[in-house]
């Protein structure tokens, strides 16, 4: 027996993905953003809101701003004498790029990872107390709990305890990865800045990483960037597809990944898969 769907009913089959996922809050806004290295204009008008404890994954080709997204998120861009950047970024109510505010403490929101794990020279049990100990806390007691509390929330707990005083070299460079998200959770930010955070690592070892965050943003909204479409496929919530500095597509990744509306995004789903 054939069945006619009429247009009405295509459309609303189109349009339902955009019906499933309740809007969370935005705890990141971004209004206007632009930032230029000299006459190079790296990031272009970017408007951008950010959910609460979701994945918001910032995927585009190598060059197209990503990371330069991120790093204004934490006004790391200000280690950069040559960049220019003009905008707004609220952290709720707060303008952080012009603010007057501690920017050691805007900072200290925002755990960052990065590409390649970058343990502190000393052991692994002073790494994560290193983070704790930015928090104000001196009490030895308190430390040694909250030190393994941040272990075990990356799953590395069981794995190092017996060797807590040995140097981060003797880990794996996925343990390594996972240590430096501990101390990056160990000051209590408010956000995970993931740059290529499995870039360098093997594919188990990525899986970890990729099952951390879907753990970790019941109590932290997760920003990852990457240029892998598989792994935004698995992770996003949000995505946001850039390309040549701007924002090309944004949204629902339901939405993005299955009705493609721009030729940026319909090419890059080709390649990538």
């Amino acid at each position: 027996m054939n069945i006619k769907v009429s247009e009405t009913a295509t459309e609303q089959l189109v349009i339902a993905p955009e019906l499933k996922l309740k809007k969370q809050p935005s705890i990141l806004r971004i209004k206007n953003l632009n930032v230029f290295a000299g006459n190079h204009h790296i990031l272009k008008n970017i408007n951008l809101e950010i959910p609460k404890n979701r994945i918001t994954v910032l995927l585009g080709p190598s060059g197209c701003g990503k990371t330069t997204l991120l790093k204004s998120m934490n006004k790391l861009t200000d280690l950069y004498k040559e960049l220019k950047v003009s905008g707004q970024i609220y952290i709720e109510k707060d303008d952080i790029l012009n603010t007057n505010k501690n920017i050691p403490n805007i900072r200290q929101k925002m755990g960052l990872l990065s590409q390649k794990p970058y343990p502190l020279p000393v052991s692994i049990y002073k790494n994560v107390a290193y983070g704790i100990k930015l928090k104000g806390v001196r009490d030895k007691k308190l430390i040694d709990y909250n030190v393994e509390k941040k272990l075990k929330e990356v799953g590395l707990w069981d794995e190092v305890k017996d060797r807590l005083h040995l140097s981060p070299e003797s880990l794996s460079i996925g343990q390594q990865q996972r240590l430096c998200l501990a101390r990056g959770l160990a000051v209590k930010p408010h956000f995970i800045l993931a740059d290529e955070p499995t870039s360098a690592l093997d594919p188990v070892s990525s899986k970890i990483i990729e099952n951390l965050f879907r753990e970790l943003k019941k109590h932290y909204t997760i920003i990852l960037v990457t240029h892998v479409l598989r792994q935004a496929q698995r992770l996003a919530d949000n995505v946001v597809f850039m390309n040549y500095g701007e924002i090309i597509e944004q949204g629902n990744p339901e939405k993005v990944f299955k009705y493609p509306r721009s030729s940026q995004m319909k090419e890059y789903m080709v390649e990538g898969n």
